[in-house]
């Protein structure tokens, strides 16, 4: 299959996930099909003219016998990740704050030198290693030309896909790691094997290799089907990541679930026999066991997307059967799901607003013809609803919106859809 899959995405096109990308095991099972989605970062100007755009079918699969979970589907990652790729990770204080407490529990965790090198695999604006460049050596990998804003901040970065032989480059030019981050980038890189090989050559041999992906536990919990999309070919659980990892002599030492992204999980891991395993390990797997196991923790995730799905449309039937407006509140990638699935367009939402200075003003959300405004329109025309299509951090959200004047109330469309009145955020 490895070989196979390298011709296909060289080549431009995609490939069905026909057996496990993990462990190989061929009778995956179907959880949850939502359709045919747009890529997430490929964002026409607003006035484009509509043609016929590229759409994947998004078939979410589980492995039996190793407990991974994937896309059924791998999609053309330079269709994914185009050089125009419009996120930065540091317009999100969740995330800056989730990388200066990595910076933190790491440097407690592992003994580390000034002369020590850590190297982020898809660093995008340098936004994690910033925390790391006053005290160490960094390097950051990206292939977006995002990664030029990093180099303004005085971090280095390579502007290219992280390949064997950027790997190579990196050992020769930069020597090896004590530590190196894939945050939010180790579910979405295929080849995991490759992937994987790659990152130990950039390891000493005590260096550590830190992940931090979309969890699959809260996923499943809080029914969050709009982070299923093309980019995160797999979605990880403790117990699979430790099977991943295994088959690398790479041991996992740490485990802790963290806020981001409505729910990531970081993982520590090095070489077996490194470093001494951590009671939090142990803990996880244990609150994992009966839902990552069991087929029906994914039958009943399946049935309650559908009824929320149901929710959202009876929730926003009520409201513009009553003639009010609704604005929808930033343009995640997450966004492009929860709208295509649940059929959100120009005709339900007037438009999208985002920070002044977004990549994406100026756009439409993949999939629809919903243009991506100046959030100042929201301030100005007051319309009665703000969609948090970025629910997972509804809370801080609402308070800044409501501090910069917002006067109307709140629609969070996941996990139950409801409305939060303005008046009740604090």
């Amino acid at each position: 299959m490895q070989d196979n899959l390298k011709k296909t995405i060289n080549t431009g096109t995609s490939l069905p996930v026909t057996s496990c990308q993990s462990c190989g095991y061929d009778k995956l099972y179907s959880i949850l099909f939502l359709g045919y989605l747009p890529p997430v970062n490929t964002m026409p100007s607003i006035g484009t003219v509509p043609t016929v755009s590229d759409s994947f079918p998004a078939n979410l699969l589980y492995c039996k016998k190793c407990h991974l979970v994937q896309m059924g589907l791998i999609v053309d990652p330079t269709i994914l990740f185009p050089k125009s790729y419009p996120y930065t990770s540091s317009t999100t204080k969740v995330l800056r704050d989730n990388f200066a407490e990595l910076y933190k529990e790491s440097s407690k965790l592992i003994d580390l030198d000034n002369d020590d090198l850590i190297i982020d695999i898809g660093s995008n604006d340098g936004n994690l290693l910033s925390n790391f460049k006053d005290n160490h050596k960094v390097l950051g990998i990206t292939p977006e030309e995002i990664g030029e804003l990093a180099i303004k901040k005085g971090i280095p970065t390579i502007i290219d896909y992280f390949t064997t032989e950027v790997a190579k480059n990196v050992v020769k030019k930069y020597g090896k790691a004590k530590i190196v981050t894939l945050t939010n980038a180790y579910a979405h890189i295929e080849h995991v094997h490759e992937l994987t090989n790659n990152i130990k050559s950039l390891l000493t041999p005590d260096g550590v290799f830190i992940s931090e992906s979309h969890y699959l536990m809260p996923l499943i919990k809080t029914v969050q089907y709009d982070t299923i999309y093309h980019e995160h070919i797999r979605y990880y659980s403790l117990i699979s990541l430790i099977n991943l990892l295994k088959q690398h002599n790479l041991e996992v030492f740490h485990a802790k679930e963290i806020p981001s992204h409505g729910g990531s999980i970081r993982v520590y891991a090095a070489a077996k026999g490194s470093y001494e395993i951590r009671p939090s390990v142990k803990k996880l797997l244990a609150k994992e066991k009966k839902i990552v196991a069991d087929l029906k923790s994914f039958e009943n995730f399946k049935k309650k997307v559908v009824l929320s799905k149901l929710e959202l449309n009876t929730l926003l039937s009520t409201i513009k059967k009553r003639g009010k407006k609704i604005y929808g509140i930033s343009a995640p990638s997450r966004g492009t799901t929860l709208a295509s699935y649940a059929g959100l367009d120009d005709s339900i939402l007037e438009c999208i607003v985002e920070v002044k200075g977004s990549y994406k003003t100026g756009k439409y959300m993949p999939g629809t013809l919903l243009p991506v405004l100046d959030e100042e329109l929201l301030f100005k025309n007051q319309p009665e609803y703000a969609f948090l299509f970025s629910w997972h951090i509804a809370k801080e959200l609402m308070t800044k919106l409501v501090s910069k004047g917002y006067k109307g109330d709140f629609i969070i469309p996941l996990p139950t859809p409801h409305i939060v009145k303005n008046k009740s955020v604090k």
